[in-house]
């Protein structure tokens, strides 16, 4: 069974920096763009950032919210099947919940499905 499994979150000041990791647990044939997403109590999930697989990541397409505006790096380990998101000069607006996406294949024969991490809570606060 394939799971994501997020870590990372916390609470942190004004200015300051987060790092969240999400790992797919579980054996699967192929995973195609991993991405972080983050949802408001009330509001809609939106795209922080999403990175698709390379052979050599500095060639590897992201694209970013327009609100991340520099202060986050998105990568990922194909080997490990790992995407990372680092965040610097958080503000209180980035205060959500964050999740964790993959579109992957389980086997060669299955057709790519999304699935989502649990979620990792991040406040920005004083």
């Amino acid at each position: 069974q394939v799971e994501l499994v997020e870590s990372g979150g916390g609470l942190v000041q004004p200015g300051g920096s987060l790092n969240l990791s999400c790992v797919v647990s579980g054996r699967a044939f192929r995973v195609n763009d991993m991405a972080w997403y983050r949802r408001a109590p009330g509001m809609q999930r939106e795209l922080v950032a999403q990175i698709a697989p390379s052979p050599i990541p500095h060639y590897a397409r992201i694209n970013y919210a327009p609100f991340v505006r520099g202060r986050f790096i998105i990568s990922r380990d194909n080997i490990a099947n790992a995407v990372f998101l680092q965040m610097d000069s958080l503000n209180p607006e980035d205060t959500d919940v964050y999740y964790c996406n993959a579109r992957l294949r389980i086997n060669p024969w299955d057709q790519e499905n999304d699935y989502w991490g649990q979620g990792t809570q991040v406040t920005v606060s004083s």
